[in-house]
């Protein structure tokens, strides 16, 4: 097994007070040996190479807790529109054009920016999605993969089940354990009560968990009202969905007694400012939710609402907008890079992800701090929260393999993806500007 040594900055994301000003990193195959000041490796830690880059902080690798990776295929498609018209008049003609090999390319430029931007590890839920293994797999990244089911029609109901279920039973725990399937029920304006309990049945029979969004908009809350008298938190429980993972998106529209009941359950919440913002979804009570002890993620959504996959992006807006709705104290920066980090992996159920610690997988990226606008130096959240982003990232390792060094894809061809992006997404378009 390679043996690496990094010499950095650290930012090790495993206490508010944990920082090494010039630290190092001893890796020995895809886990962390030791983290501390330089000279802290073990004495007989004998390195096949040693990373000098003493203009950078190392963190661990970011985690995007939701998003669809493929809609990059989408991007700048249909903006500027409401949720509801933006899906149906929009978005769901587009993607039933979409063949698999057009998911496929759409999910390697996703991974092509999310490298390039930091992010180590996915949430994903979207059709096709043993393409989107695939990609994953080439790409040398870590993803949690869902196929997006609705459940008001009956066939498409049980092809969506089928489908996770041979997701599941062809790719969870691939490339080394770097894929893992969870079970993904659109939401719950799209799925009845009775599909929502035979798929945490199928979900529980295998031993794996749900990403579904709850709680989006306000037309969904109002959905739900008028048709069950309840909220889609309680609802949700109503049907028993939740115990056991469960991965929940948006949640912009909480009670307190929703915020209770995701607590309960151990629900964890992944958060996308920017997507709500976007589309008017909203502002979720992210503050409230961390006051209460629920688990806090962050995601990007898809690149059709976003319009980036960024989370050095997302940081920012998420601290901001809180502070909009809240007071400046809201979400401070470092309790935001907790969200995109160690708060990702575990709702994502991971207990070796999201710090720099020994046994940990070495999932790792570097900021480049050799440029003006990370100076003066007070304080190095503040930095990353507020001040980066995803293009400051120099170097991505994930497994302990280097996916990108010195700013180049070492997987990943991306002049090819890009054009193959191009030709796929205006042929598909094409064919609706023609009628």
């Amino acid at each position: 097994m390679p043996k690496y040594l990094i010499r950095a900055m650290v930012l090790p994301m495993t206490g508010e007070k944990d920082f090494y000003e010039q630290g190092e990193i001893a890796i020995e195959g895809d886990r962390i040996v030791s983290v501390g000041e330089i000279g802290s490796a073990p004495k007989d830690f004998q390195p096949d190479r040693i990373f000098e880059l003493p203009q950078d902080v190392v963190l661990p690798g970011l985690i995007n807790t939701h998003t669809h990776a493929a809609m990059t295929m989408l991007r700048g498609y249909a903006d500027d529109m409401p949720l509801m018209r933006w899906l149906e008049e929009k978005i769901w003609p587009f993607e039933a054009k979409m063949s698999a090999e057009d998911m496929y390319w759409g999910t390697l430029l996703a991974l092509c920016e999310m490298i390039r931007s930091g992010t180590t590890t996915m949430v994903d839920m979207y059709m096709f999605e043993e393409e989107t293994a695939k990609a994953v797999l080439r790409a040398g990244t870590r993803a949690v993969l869902s196929r997006g089911m609705t459940g008001l029609d009956p066939d498409n109901a049980r092809k969506g089940l089928e489908e996770n279920i041979k997701l599941f039973e062809d790719y969870h725990n691939a490339g080394n354990g770097r894929i893992k399937v969870l079970f993904g029920p659109h939401a719950p304006y799209t799925c009845s009560g009775e599909f929502l309990k035979e798929v945490k049945r199928e979900a529980d029979r295998l031993g794996t968990g749900i990403h579904i969004h709850v709680a989006e908009t306000k037309a969904e809350l109002d959905i739900i009202k008028e048709k069950y008298g309840k909220t889609p938190v309680e609802w949700l429980e109503e049907q028993g969905l939740f115990g056991g993972q469960v991965i929940a998106a948006h949640c912009v529209y909480l009670t307190d007694k929703d915020i209770d009941i995701l607590k309960e359950y151990g629900v964890g919440v992944a958060h996308n400012p920017e997507s709500n913002m976007k589309l008017n979804s909203g502002t979720a009570p992210i503050s409230r939710l961390l006051q209460r002890g629920v688990t806090v993620g962050l995601g990007t959504d898809g690149a059709s609402s976003n319009n980036d996959l960024d989370m050095f992006c997302e940081m920012r807006s998420a601290s901001l907008q809180q502070k909009l709705v809240g007071s400046s104290e809201d979400l401070r920066a470092y309790e935001v890079l907790e969200m995109a980090t160690s708060g990702g992996a575990k709702i994502c159920g991971f207990d070796d992800l999201g710090k720099i610690a020994p046994g940990y997988k070495a999932d790792l990226i570097s900021v480049d701090l050799s440029q003006p606008h990370f100076y003066p130096r007070f304080s190095i959240p503040s930095l990353l929260v507020y001040c980066a982003k995803g293009s400051d990232v120099r170097t991505v390792m994930v497994d302990g393999k280097l996916l990108m060094e010195n700013r180049k894809l070492l997987n990943l061809e991306e002049k090819t993806i890009c054009q193959q992006v191009e030709e796929r997404a205006k042929r598909i378009a094409a064919q609706f500007l023609d009628k």
